[in-house]
C-alpha cells in the first residue's frame, strides 16, 4: 500500500513554510516563500499555490495520495467555513475564503485554523503533549497565545476563538495597555515587550547592566539580548526573568484552575530563555494554583520549534 501525505502550510509575517508531512509527523520538502503582506493577499496565495505545486512535482507523489493540506494563520479564523477573518499583524488578510481557492485548485481537503492551535497539535501528537488527553500549549513571543486540548480534542470555542488567555486580566485598573486596547491583560505583563520595558526601565533608572552593553543601545535591547545577559550572569537580567516567570505562573494558574490539565508546553521566541524563564513559572504556578489542580500539572518546554506549525496544520484533516 502507498504512503499517505498531506501538506502543511504555516502562514508568518514575514514567511510562508510549506512541506510534505507523512503519518508519522516527519516533514519531507521544505518550502519557505515570502509573505509579502504589501502586495495584498492574493499575491501571497498566488505563491503559495505555486510553491505547492512545485512540491507536489518534486515528490512525485500521485494525487491520490495527497489526502489534504492545512493551513495555520496567526489570527482570527473561521474554521467551520476556511475563512481568515483577520490577520492582525498581516494586512490584507480580510474574510478571505482560503479553502473554497484552495480546494478549487487542488481539488482536496482543505483545513484553516489559528497557527496556535496547530502548534498544540503537533506537540499533542509527535512532541512534549504526547500520551496527554488534557494539555496546554502556550506560546509567548510578543503576545501570549493557547491551544487548548481537552479529553484530547481541540478546544475552538462558540466561535472559533478559545484560547486567548493572553488576555485574561491581572490588574483591575492602571494596569499596562495591551496591544488588544484593554489594560491588564495577561500578555501586557509577560510577554517579550514586557521584558524589553522592564529591561529599559532597569537602565533609566541607572543599574549598569550587561544587556545593556550587549544591545549597544537602549533601543536595540531584545528579549534574547536579556536572555543571554541573564544566563552569562547579570543579576539585573536574572531578576527580570524571574518577574515576567512569576506573573506567566500567575497568569497560568487560573488556567490550570479552570482546566485542569495534565501539561502546560511552553513554546515561543521568549521560553528559548529556558530555566531562567520556566524554573519562576514552576514556582510562581505551584504557589498560586489550587493544590489538586496543581499536583497534576507538569510544566515543560516545546520540542517541536518551528517545525510545530507546519506539523500541526496538517493534522487539522483530521480534526
Amino acid at each position: 500500500m502507498f504512503e499517505k501525505y498531506r501538506i502543511g502550510v504555516d502562514i508568518g509575517g514575514t514567511n510562508v513554510k510549506i512541506a510534505l508531512v507523512d503519518k508519522k509527523g516527519e516533514i519531507s520538502f521544505p518550502k519557505t516563500v515570502p509573505t509579502r503582506a504589501e502586495m495584498g493577499y492574493e499575491y501571497t496565495v498566488s505563491n503559495i499555490i505555486q510553491t505547492i505545486k512545485e512540491l507536489i512535482e518534486e515528490a512525485k507523489i500521485e494525487k491520490s495520495a495527497l489526502e489534504g493540506i492545512g493551513f495555520g494563520f496567526p489570527g482570527q479564523i473561521d474554521c467551520d467555513n476556511g475563512i481568515v477573518r483577520i490577520l492582525p499583524n498581516i494586512p490584507g488578510w480580510i474574510n478571505v475564503p482560503i479553502s473554497e481557492i484552495m480546494q478549487k485548485e487542488f481539488n482536496v481537503p482543505v483545513k484553516v485554523d489559528n497557527d496556535v492551535r496547530c502548534a498544540a497539535l503537533a506537540e499533542l501528537n509527535y512532541g512534549a503533549g504526547a500520551g496527554c488527553k488534557n494539555l496546554i500549549c502556550i506560546t509567548v513571543g510578543t503576545g501570549i497565545g493557547s491551544g487548548l486540548i481537552i479529553n484530547g480534542k481541540l478546544v475552538r470555542g462558540a466561535s472559533n476563538a478559545a484560547g486567548e488567555i493572553g488576555h485574561i486580566k491581572l490588574a483591575i485598573h492602571d494596569g499596562p495597555i495591551c496591544g488588544c486596547g484593554d489594560t491588564g491583560c495577561f500578555e501586557a505583563f509577560a510577554s517579550g515587550p514586557a521584558i524589553v520595558s522592564l529591561a529599559k526601565e532597569y537602565v533609566k533608572g541607572g543599574k549598569s547592566t550587561k544587556y545593556r552593553e550587549i544591545a549597544g543601545s537602549t533601543k536595540d535591547i531584545t528579549p534574547a539580548i536579556v536572555a543571554q545577559a541573564a544566563k552569562e550572569g547579570d543579576v539585573v537580567a536574572q531578576r527580570i526573568f524571574s518577574i515576567i516567570g512569576e506573573y506567566l505562573g500567575v497568569g497560568l494558574s487560573s488556567v490550570v484552575n479552570l482546566l485542569n490539565p495534565e501539561k502546560i508546553v511552553v513554546g515561543g521566541g521568549v521560553a528559548d530563555a529556558g530555566d531562567i524563564l520556566l524554573e519562576p513559572l514552576k514556582k510562581a504556578l505551584k504557589e498560586r494554583s489550587m493544590p489538586i489542580q496543581g499536583a497534576a500539572v507538569e510544566v515543560v518546554p516545546a520540542q517541536l520549534g518551528n517545525t510545530a506549525g507546519i506539523i500541526g496544520a496538517s493534522l487539522l484533516i483530521d480534526n
